[in-house]
């Protein structure tokens, strides 16, 4: 059963390659895409980091600890680019694909099937999502944002972040029916992102918020990047990836369901 099991396990990355490969043809030519999306986060970085880091200083963290603002946002920022980049390439374009540019149509005449199609998606998702987190990291490690060589984990923290999120962009593509219902997303995205404790310690909430923060995805991948980033390890660190993990894999467990009964319709 072992032998089947890793026969069938082999020829799904081999299919998900192939539409791996399509990706990468298709947007070979459209690096611009690509740069634009690195270059989204380093303005926020620049803006929220530099720009306010400036004017608050440095600030103490619940533990005691003393950083600079710059130090205590950049992870946060870091974590989001994660989220938002999978996110859209996982949502956004896989809507396009399956809705406008019926791409999947011809895909599904050849012997891939919706699950093949999904780690194909996600595979692209992480690999263009990681040009941006790799590119932030530098970044981070020019200024002197990186205090620990645990800081070093960032990246593949980063990359699990993506992968948590990216059955939520695949489910969200086969569950909206038109443009507008992506700005629902595009809201809950940025409250995580605005709340989610990027720019100020959850517990400077008010009691009653506090546990509404604690049941966002995107608290956790913030917390376990600016963990590592800052050389600050805890239990609490389990916790995160014990959640993020969880997120992961019902997340695309829901997702290729979802695709192969929209694809089969």
């Amino acid at each position: 059963m072992s032998v089947i099991a890793y026969g069938a396990a082999r020829a799904s990355l081999k299919s998900s390659g192939a539409l791996l490969n399509r990706n990468w043809v298709a947007m070979r030519r459209a690096w611009i895409l690509i740069i634009s999306g690195a270059v989204e986060s380093l303005l926020f970085l620049f803006a929220f980091g530099f720009g306010v880091g400036a004017l608050v200083g440095d600030i103490t963290l619940p533990d005691g600890t003393t950083i600079s603002y710059t130090a205590y946002v950049a992870p946060a920022i870091l974590a989001n680019a994660a989220m938002m980049g999978v996110l859209a390439e996982t949502s956004i374009n896989v809507f396009a694909k399956f809705k406008w540019m019926k791409v999947y149509d011809g895909i599904l005449a050849t012997p891939l099937r919706p699950w093949d199609v999904a780690l194909g998606e996600v595979w692209w998702a992480l690999i263009r999502g990681g040009t941006y987190i790799a590119a932030f990291v530098v970044v981070m490690g020019a200024f002197g944002l990186l205090d620990s060589w645990w800081s070093l984990l960032a990246v593949p923290a980063c990359v699990f972040i993506a992968l948590a999120f990216a059955g939520i962009g695949l489910t969200l593509a086969t569950l909206f029916r038109d443009w507008p219902d992506f700005d629902w997303m595009n809201a809950v995205v940025f409250a995580m992102f605005l709340f989610g404790g990027t720019f100020t310690p959850v517990e400077a909430y008010p009691a009653f918020a506090q546990p509404i923060v604690y049941i966002m995805p995107l608290y956790h991948g913030i917390e376990l990047v600016r963990g590592l980033s800052l050389g600050q390890l805890g239990p609490m660190m389990f916790v995160h990836i014990a959640y993020l993990m969880a997120l992961c894999l019902a997340g695309m467990w829901i997702a290729q369901k979802r695709l192969a009964k929209a694809l089969y319709k």
